[in-house]
């Protein structure tokens, strides 16, 4: 075998020769080097990807014994113009078979099988190339191999990384996002725009809330945000930082520029000012990451909205023309005159002896048998009741949360949003013959006048601390919740009901006022609960009210009607983004507006200067540097501004940084070989006529990734061949001029596809939550702890497309780390490509390679014993070609003494099955 694998190393550039630097050149290099620190910014010349854009006309090479030719792709133009100044050819085309592999793992992330790569070959005629093109353009599977590559460059992961390792339950949406906008060819600047101020832009479209996933791409310092107060300067700190990540994946995913490195001075090598980089800092100061709610589907998004709208209307007294007419405004209006008779015959208010709160809250007991929590707000907290034994049977309680002006936002809780949690409800008879010895009771359900979107009333009751019955956004009036036992129950006399009200999710989310009734009726329900306000008028006579009153009570019914249609609507879902309102958890809360963003002197926190302007670069020439606002403190118009400024059409790095990228994951390396940097650390274009050419037509093909992509893989260049050539390495070793296809190591999501499509079990299934492929068990801190090694590799988990796997920052996958899949706690715009020990021994021990091959192995003697022809299939399937006779027989006189699965396993590792050619 060794013979065999030796056949399919891949070439190695020559080595060079190595130089060895003398005292004096060594300072000379560090005073050129130093030399440029001195210089101000403004006073440097223009960098060349900050110049305005223009297409260069296409060059018509003069090849050798020929008087003109023209190639049909642009590409090809300029790319054997430059290989011609240097005395250059470019390679012949590859066969077809490799042209198959190369198209589907570039444009899929997949092998073709047998039969695809076969047809193809045997497809004679002149379209054949561009038909296949087309096809794998138009495959769902192309959205997943583009979004992975996206993943990488945006830093993309499920869990915050940093010490508190938490994981994002909702980040995948986000991915799931990226893939039907690969799929549907999204145009690359409504791509962009979704994702920096979707929200605002699009705001009937639920996608676009998704979108901005790509701002909450990164890490998180939970225990900065969620654990330092307000006002402390390491939360000013972490919020600082936290911004930098955003503008900095900002900055160079869309516009190749390091804008980060002038956090703390102006860029020493580019034109990017230190109020630059703060101006940016203003964009995003309005914002956090949490997560936010969608509707998936655009008509319930849009009904949503409407009745949002609605009810923010009615708050502010605007009642809809037709809201007399309607029919559930009618029945809320009828329910409210029946109201007050019904409460009375129905419920009996209980008014406790004792209430006593163990976090140390002060509980008075009102009149009207309430009791209101004052003094002390403890991040969590148990309250108790003591109330006598109501007479007869006992069919439900009620537990009525009531407002009051010495509550935040008249509550009915405690949170400063006066929102609260009930995260469980329980309840005991006290017999006086029993003293000390209480009976729980059970109950069948519970049923609330209003929930919240995931805290509903049964989770008062599903014995679960960590969910908890709410009513936000439904605050600042009094809600109700009725508790139903299974059967009516005889009450003791002369005994009490003990109750006990526990809210351990923390946050300060307490009830501010309660009231606790008990009904033996067979039907209660929880009823409307009207303000005073409205209680005040219901008690007049319908014919002795006011316009005034009549007004009120219809402006209230039909705030009822608008939040019953909210109820109804199918539960939203929610997506790790950034919003500028969400509930607040412990010391994180919203911003409020936009946070007040200084310019630092130096990065130095303690060292605060003037307010920051929101803006961008104000040295790209026809764009202006700061954004002319009407409303300057609105946030979400602060990125939309953004947004338009950078994919602006007269904006070069935009539709530079865009084809470039491209470029890199069909070649692996980019026009300009450091995509996130166009600046003077960076590398210069190879090809700098064909990286214009490419980046105007590119802005005239409306920004169509999908032209773009078959623009590349329709030239000569793309279809090239691979085998090196020593005339050629002499001059360009490194192929920068494109005279051949460099070879690509696959990278790990690829290779673990691979092997689940030889062993027949790679589930196609698109869309969802990530596939968890590790064992998860309760950390020490908030990270937990995770199993990678004895994760079944039979499990359904396992056979999901990589681009599906959950993904860790600091807990990475043991198989995707030792084969170069990168960290996600940093920006990743290109992969490294090693040749190790561990990932030779990855491929051939991993308990989930092994597995597989053992399943290769079944499938392919499934039918009869296995032979040669069963070998010649899997090297086929695994080389995307067939392979020849002295290859087959080699294998199969090593399977022959080892057994196929073992054989599957050296394929495996095989070169040309890590290679796309």
């Amino acid at each position: 075998m060794s013979g065999l694998l030796d056949s399919f190393t891949v070439p190695s550039s020559p080595p060079r020769r190595r130089r060895t630097l003398r005292a004096p050149a060594i300072a000379v290099l560090a005073l050129a080097f130093a030399f440029p620190l001195l210089l101000p910014t403004s006073g440097q010349p223009e960098p060349w990807a900050w110049k305005p854009l223009h297409k260069p006309p296409v060059p018509v090479p003069v090849p050798a014994g020929q008087s003109e030719a023209s190639p049909e792709n642009p590409i090809d133009a300029f790319v054997h113009a430059a290989l011609a100044d240097r005395g250059l050819t470019p390679s012949p085309p590859a066969d077809g078979y490799t042209l198959a592999r190369r198209a589907w793992i570039d444009l899929l992330g997949l092998l073709p099988t047998p039969a695809e790569s076969q047809a193809f070959v045997r497809d004679s005629s002149p379209e054949a190339w561009e038909r296949l093109v087309d096809r794998l353009l138009s495959s769902p599977r192309h959205g997943e191999r583009w979004a992975r590559h996206w993943m990488d460059t945006v830093h993309f992961a499920e869990t915050h990384g940093h010490d508190e390792d938490v994981i994002r339950e909702n980040a995948w949406p986000y991915r799931d996002f990226l893939i039907g906008a690969f799929n549907s060819d999204m145009p690359y600047a409504r791509f962009a725009r979704l994702q920096i101020a979707g929200d605002r832009l699009e705001p009937g479209n639920p996608s676009a809330i998704v979108a901005t996933g790509f701002l909450a791409a990164g890490p998180w310092d939970q225990s900065s945000q969620m654990g330092i107060q307000d006002g402390a300067i390491d939360k000013e700190q972490a919020r600082y930082v936290d911004r930098d990540d955003m503008l900095t994946n900002v900055s160079s995913t869309f516009l190749s520029t390091s804008v980060h490195c002038a956090r703390c001075h102006d860029h020493k090598f580019d034109p990017v000012s230190q109020e630059d980089y703060y101006a940016l800092q203003a964009v995003f100061a309005g914002i956090d990451r949490v997560d936010r709610s969608f509707d998936r589907d655009p008509v319930v998004h849009q009904e949503r909205l409407r009745l949002l709208d609605q009810l923010g209307n009615l708050e502010s007294g605007s009642l809809p023309d037709d809201a007399a007419s309607d029919p559930l405004v009618r029945k809320a209006l009828a329910e409210l005159e029946t109201s007050g008779r019904d409460e009375t015959a129905r419920w009996n208010v209980l008014k406790p002896e004792t209430a006593r709160s163990e976090g140390g809250a002060v509980l008075t007991i009102l009149e009207d048998g309430s009791v209101l929590s004052t003094g002390l707000r403890p991040d969590k907290d148990l309250t108790i009741l003591q109330i006598p034994m109501p007479p007869g049977k006992l069919t439900a309680l009620r537990l009525e949360v009531l407002t009051d002006p010495q509550l935040p936002q008249n509550g009915p809780g405690r949170q400063d949003n006066g929102n609260f949690h009930l995260s469980e409800f329980e309840a005991g008879l006290h017999n006086a013959s029993l003293p000390g010895v209480e009976v729980p009771l059970e109950f069948q359900s519970a049923a609330a006048d209003f929930d919240q979107d995931g805290w509903t009333a049964s989770h008062a009751i599903d014995g679960d601390p960590a969910t908890a019955w709410g009513i936000y956004p439904a605050i600042s009036q009094p809600h109700q919740i009725v508790f139903r036992l299974p059967e009516s129950i005889d009450c003791p006399p002369g005994g009490f009901l003990g109750i006990r009200l526990r809210q351990e999710h923390g946050g300060g989310h307490l009830i501010g006022r309660v009231r606790l009734s008990a009904s033996s009726s067979l039907d209660a329900a929880p009823a409307l609960a009207p303000p005073e306000e409205i209680r005040r008028i219901l008690a007049v006579a319908s014919g002795d009210r006011s316009a005034a009153d009549r007004q009120a009570l219809l402006l209230y019914a039909a705030g009822v009607a608008a939040r019953r249609a909210l109820d109804r609507l199918p539960p939203a879902q929610q997506v790790y983004a950034v919003a500028t309102q969400f509930e607040p958890r412990g010391n994180f809360r919203p911003a409020g507006g936009c946070r007040p963003v200084h310019f630092l002197v130096r990065g130095d926190i303690h060292r605060p200067g003037p307010l920051a302007t929101p803006g961008a670069l104000s040295s790209l020439p026809g764009l202006p540097g700061r954004f002319a606002l009407a409303d300057s403190e609105n946030e979400s118009a602060r990125r939309a501004a953004l947004a338009e400024w950078i994919t602006h059409p007269d904006n070069p790095l935009f539709w530079r940084s865009a084809v470039n990228r491209v470029w890199q994951y069909h070649f692996g390396t980019g026009l300009v070989s450091t995509a996130n940097d166009f600046g003077e650390l960076g590398e210069r274009p190879s090809h700098p006529e064909l990286l214009d050419w490419l980046a105007v037509s590119f802005r005239e093909s409306g920004g169509s990734l999908r032209w773009l992509h078959r623009l590349i893989l329709t030239s000569a260049t793309y279809r090239q061949a691979s085998f090196p050539r020593q005339n050629c390495l002499a001059i360009d070793a490194d192929n920068r001029l494109l005279w051949r296809m460099s070879p690509l190591r696959l990278e790990s999501e690829c290779l673990r596809d691979g092997i689940l499509q030889i062993s027949g079990n790679l589930d196609f299934a698109m869309g969802g939550p990530s596939a968890r492929q590790f064992l998860t068990s309760a950390g020490v801190h908030m990270t937990p702890v995770v199993d990678y090694l004895s994760m079944d590799p039979a499990s359904e988990a396992s056979r999901r497309r990589s681009v599906y796997r959950f993904l860790f920052r600091t807990l990475p996958d043991p198989f995707h780390q030792a084969l170069d899949c990168p960290d996600a706690s940093q920006l990743s715009p290109r992969r490294s490509s090693a040749a190790t020990v561990q990932q030779a021994l990855a491929l051939l021990h991993d308990r989930f390679v092994v597995h597989q091959a053992d399943q290769a192995a079944a499938r392919l003697g499934r039918d009869r014993p296995h032979g040669i022809e069963d070998v010649a299939r899997l090297l086929h399937f695994a080389w995307s070609r067939p392979p020849t006779g002295a290859e087959s027989e080699s294998v199969a006189a090593y399977a022959d003494a080892h057994g196929l699965a073992n054989a599957c396993r050296i394929i495996f590792n095989s070169n040309e099955f890590l290679f796309r050619p």
